[in-house]
């Protein structure tokens, strides 16, 4: 491991992907920068998912067994917890990286001083052998705006923990906590940088989130109203630029 580059952790959190976990692990260990540690949170798998992690471990493989299913925002709030880097990233047990990920964005990072950055990214399908077209980003993102239209996939972030504190960082425990995270921390006067290059490839697949358009519109409703408790007339007007970025446009 190279020591004088800045550590990069990645909190991964794990269930029921046997099928897909060896190639997402593997995503990491090509990656061309070096100083990395994973930390995979196993949230009461009940396939070969923890037996596969453990045939990978290493010095820098870490892995965290829950004693119990608590769902995504709360394996990866556990990982966040352990994590020794100064920038974290965050991947899921069944997507990818552009093996330059890790290089690419700390570079855009340390050239300028951003605390917190996404990259563009593609959907791939389950045999990862049909992609989609490049998913763009904004050049930066403020509250405001990623209400309207929010293309921070987590899997394509990176923060820096020495200008964000960990405690920021923590997900909400809601449906969509990743969405939810973001905008806690824009609204708390963060704002979110674009690298507008595809490193990360998102699977989509028939029972996953992005598959259900009619489901995505129930839940981003409940982030506005429940979450961020906004008005109606507020919810609305962000929910209709939502539809047409996010839907009409995107997908």
């Amino acid at each position: 491991m190279v020591t004088n580059q800045p550590l990069v952790s990645v909190i991964m959190p794990v269930y029921n992907a046997e099928k897909y976990i060896e190639e997402t692990i593997k995503t990491v260990k090509e990656q061309t920068y070096k100083n990395w540690e994973m930390i995979l949170v196993d949230d009461k798998s009940t396939d070969r998912s923890k037996e596969l992690i453990k045939e990978n471990l290493s010095d820098n493989i870490i892995l965290i067994e829950l004693s119990k299913n608590s769902g995504t925002a709360i394996a990866r709030n556990e990982g966040i917890k352990v994590a020794k880097g100064r920038y974290i990233s965050f991947l899921d047990a069944d997507d990818l990286w552009d093996n330059q990920k890790i290089e690419k964005q700390l570079k855009f990072m340390q050239e300028n001083e951003y605390a917190f950055t996404y990259t563009a990214f593609q959907f791939v399908n389950e045999d990862n052998t049909k992609r989609s077209k490049k998913v763009n980003v904004q050049k930066q993102l403020d509250y405001k705006e990623a209400l309207k239209n929010t293309r921070i996939l987590s899997i394509a972030v990176m923060i820096d923990l020495k200008q964000i504190a960990k405690e920021e960082c923590t997900m909400v425990n809601v449906l969509h906590e990743d969405i939810a995270t973001w905008w806690k921390l824009l609204k708390n006067g963060h704002t979110a940088y674009g690298l507008n290059e595809v490193l990360v490839y998102y699977r989509r697949y028939g029972n996953s989130k992005a598959s259900n358009k009619l489901r995505n519109c129930k839940y981003r409703w409940e982030l506005y109203r429940k979450v961020e408790k906004l008005s109606v007339i507020k919810s609305i007007y962000y929910f209709l630029h939502y539809a047409f970025y996010g839907v009409i446009k995107r997908i």
